[in-house]
């Protein structure tokens, strides 16, 4: 490459980068605006809704009660901004209601939208996770999903805020989760070209389970040799099974279908389930981790640990996260217990034998074999160390099959 050459290379990479830079500024300063409009229209769609209920009386016959003399002349607002915008009505109501949020709840929310240091999209998202907590743990999340919505996607902050969420919630998660189980349903959604949606809201572990399911059955199809792309083959075994596994006649010969906490015993697919040792115990409300979803409620963690065997319970310490057990099915030590057990013991347990733990192979102080034949959890009762009693240290080439520790 001559001298000439490389100039003229080195000039074209300084004009791209600048135009490049240019570009970037520009779309970064439509976001900012575009955010700022949105919290325009936050407070606009605020002040209807104010202006809605100081005007109900005076704008709503007197025949009707209080509260629907409300309800009319918020409604009668929407539609006119609606008409106005040829939007749908419902959808004008939804955006006042978490317009108001916002406003009456999340004010640093807003202020953070106004000056387009988030999108919409991230105050939608906070929105949707403040939708039912009590105003006693409103303050203490805000300030953390905030932060992290300033400094991260809106993916990442969906995730993210659920955590929190489960964190700083003052309510426990096991009466929230009988309350929200009341509202599982099965939604029908048309869409274009003969084709359409059906959403299910049901618990976590039953639509875990499916998922695990289809996917599963996908994967086989395609070992098989089938050459549908893996989301065909996944909607076509989920169709396959919704409309072959309980026939007209299987209903009609019997009406009552069963309980989702029935339904998760047929779980067939492995789905792992990490259950805090204090709330296995019963003395914790911490939530259990539902492997590809996130958090449930302890007792729907417990009753799938004891009664599900395609479910591999994970036992761990409620502060550090140690893992302390996985199941009764596994031989494998895993990384953490194996790391507790030497920091305990400090070196072998064989009696004379004072090798380091660190240069021992880790085995069961109940021969595997056996402890695997026995329950897959411990009783209610037992501690994180009766849990980290059944893997000891021996030297290495000792007695019995020894547990692989590279």
């Amino acid at each position: 490459m001559t001298e000439t050459t490389t100039v003229a290379a080195i000039r074209a990479n300084d004009e791209y980068s600048a135009q490049l830079a240019e570009f970037s500024d520009h779309f970064a300063d439509i976001q900012r605006r575009r955010a700022a409009l949105d919290a325009e229209e936050v407070r606009l769609l605020a002040r209807s809704a104010a202006y809605a209920d100081a005007f109900a009386d005076a704008t709503v016959p007197a025949i009707f009660p209080p509260a629907e003399r409300l309800a009319l002349s918020r409604r009668s607002t929407c539609a006119a901004l609606a008409m106005a915008a040829r939007i749908p009505e419902r959808t004008v109501q939804c955006a006042t209601n978490d317009a108001e949020r916002l406003v009456n709840d999340a004010p640093a929310v807003l202020e953070s939208l106004e000056a387009g240091r988030i999108s919409a999209s991230h105050a939608q998202t906070i929105t949707d996770q403040l939708r039912d907590v009590p105003t006693a743990g409103r303050a203490a999340l805000l300030a953390q999903v905030l932060q992290v919505a300033e400094e991260s996607t809106n993916a990442n902050l969906r995730r993210r805020a659920r955590i929190l969420r489960e964190r700083l919630h003052p309510e426990p998660i096991t009466t929230r989760a009988v309350r929200s189980e009341a509202d599982r349903r099965v939604e029908f959604e048309p869409a274009a070209d003969g084709m359409a949606w059906v959403h299910l809201f049901t618990t976590a572990p039953i639509a875990q389970g499916i998922i695990e399911r289809v996917e599963t059955a996908a994967a086989e199809s395609r070992k098989s040799g089938d050459t549908r792309t893996c989301a065909q083959l996944q909607a076509d075994a989920l169709a396959a099974l919704a409309l072959t596994g309980v026939t007209p006649e299987d209903v009609m010969s019997s009406p009552v279908l069963p309980h989702p906490i029935e339904v998760q015993e047929h779980i067939k697919p492995t789905v792992q389930i990490t259950v805090p040792a204090l709330s296995m115990a019963g003395v914790s409300d911490a939530p259990a981790t539902l492997d590809g979803y996130g958090p449930i409620d302890p007792e729907t963690a417990a009753r799938i640990a004891v009664n599900a065997p395609s479910f591999t319970r994970i036992l761990v310490q409620p502060e550090t996260g140690a893992v302390l057990s996985v199941g009764r099915n596994q031989y494998r030590v895993p990384a953490d217990l194996q790391r507790a057990v030497r920091l305990r013991d400090g070196t072998c347990r064989a009696p004379g034998c004072g090798r380091r733990a660190r240069a021992c192979d880790l085995d069961h102080s109940v021969a595997w074999d056996n402890g695997r034949r026995q329950s897959r959890l411990p009783l209610p009762t037992s501690s994180p160390d009766e849990a980290l009693a059944r893997v000891e240290p021996r030297p290495r080439s000792w007695w019995g099959p020894q547990v692989d520790d590279t």
